[in-house]
């Protein structure tokens, strides 16, 4: 059961992307190409949210405020892959 919260956890992001990719174009206002959007998908998803939220609300100007939640952001994707390694050695 302590699983549950960890799954939904990481998988939210994935869901909110596919369906941001599905119904806006947003991927194609922020991104130039496809494959960071792809790439964001896999590795660090709260961060390609970030950074696509900040260019749409900046109009593709990334700003000081911003900055802090693209930091956040990665770090929140970086402790995911850290927790993963972690239970994995268990």
């Amino acid at each position: 059961m302590p699983c549950l919260p960890l799954l939904l956890i990481l998988f939210f992001p994935r869901v909110l992307l596919v369906l941001i990719a599905v119904f806006t174009n947003w991927f194609h206002s922020a991104f130039d190409t496809l494959l960071w959007p792809i790439l964001g998908f896999f590795f660090m998803p709260y961060t390609t949210l970030a950074y696509m939220g900040a260019m749409l609300m900046n109009n593709h100007a990334i700003s000081g405020g911003w900055w802090i939640v693209i930091i956040i952001a990665a770090l929140v994707d970086l402790s995911h892959l850290h927790l993963f390694r972690r239970r994995k050695r268990r």
